[in-house]
């Protein structure tokens, strides 16, 4: 008897083991989940399967530029679970996924982040790695890697001033920020990356804190949206803090008193990079002598300008 129920066994099929399911799957789901929400997407991701896949890839411990190789990865019920709360959170809070996650990544570099300061989603990060500054036939800068002195206007958490630390090896950067929740943000991301004896943060309001100093290269992402622009910023936006935001009736009056200023504080050769988002027509009306160089990125036309220091002398 007992030989005939083990053949009975072994004929029997074992029941189907339910396979867990995959990256690719699971962001996928999640994707689907923020459309139908109609979520928006504007820190840091661009649609729906991009900031699924960061939400999964920060789960999981993965850095972003690696989750397609791991499309076919499967996931445990808890690791599934966890996702799927951090998506239903971003969907109910309409809270931006960078400060759900305390991280953003810009060129690929890992930042905290958190209601104190604004997302970083600068264009600026990208022309500054780009070869704008160490092309063969045109380069902003005369000779990049003697680039000695960068300033960062209006740092927020500090990550325009890293990427520019980490770009020119040699130069010392300054980071200066209005905000004092913002810098403490940006004391946390120096730190991280080690590089408190290249990167000094001020608190203060534009050049104040910095008397005569000179630099080489002047960046700024200052508050650009315009007073329409402020009264319909949609839910995400309304997380982050309004000063960071506000340009003004017509989005440019922290651009002009940049443009008024930076003259005074950039060397002979040197050049300011600024970004004044949809404000370029506001911009080239209020300076029509100016000749601003428009620089357009993957994801941006005319909305970053770059003037020689001769122009703003």
């Amino acid at each position: 008897m007992k030989k005939r129920k083990v053949r009975k066994a072994l004929r029997t099929p074992a029941k189907s083991v339910r396979k867990p399911p995959t990256v690719a799957v699971v962001i996928h789901s999640a994707a689907t989940r923020l459309k139908r929400a109609k979520v928006v997407f504007a820190h840091g991701t661009a649609d729906p399967v991009a900031e699924a896949a960061f939400l999964v890839a920060e789960t999981l411990g993965i850095h972003p530029g690696h989750v397609e190789s791991r499309a076919g990865m499967g996931l445990s019920a808890a690791q599934t679970k966890k996702i799927e709360a951090l998506v239903g959170r971003r969907i109910r809070t309409r809270k931006p996924a960078a400060y759900l996650l305390k991280r953003i990544y810009m060129l690929g570099v890992p930042f905290h982040i958190d209601e104190r300061a604004i997302v970083p989603r600068s264009f600026l990060g990208e022309i500054i790695g780009s070869e704008l500054f160490a092309g063969e036939d045109f380069s902003l800068v005369r000779d990049p890697d003697a680039v000695g002195r960068v300033l960062d206007l209006c740092t927020g958490s500090g990550c325009l001033a890293i990427l520019a630390a980490l770009r020119f090896s040699k130069a010392k950067v300054d980071a200066v920020e209005l905000s004092k929740n913002a810098l403490q943000v940006a004391r946390k991301n120096v730190a991280d990356h080690r590089l408190k004896r290249r990167v000094r943060l001020l608190q203060g309001d534009l050049f104040a804190p910095l008397k005569s100093a000179r630099y080489d290269l002047i960046i700024a992402n200052p508050p650009y949206v315009d007073g329409e622009g402020m009264g319909s910023l949609p839910p995400e936006c309304r997380h982050e803090p309004a000063m960071a935001f506000d340009g003004g009736d017509d989005g440019i009056a922290v651009v002009r008193r940049i443009l008024d200023e930076a003259g005074r504080h950039l060397k002979p050769e040197g050049g300011l990079l600024c970004e004044v988002g949809r404000c370029r027509p506001a911009l080239e009306r209020a300076y029509p002598n100016m000749q601003f160089l428009w620089l357009d990125t993957e994801e941006s036309s005319g909305e970053v300008f770059w003037l020689d220091a001769s122009q703003l002398r």
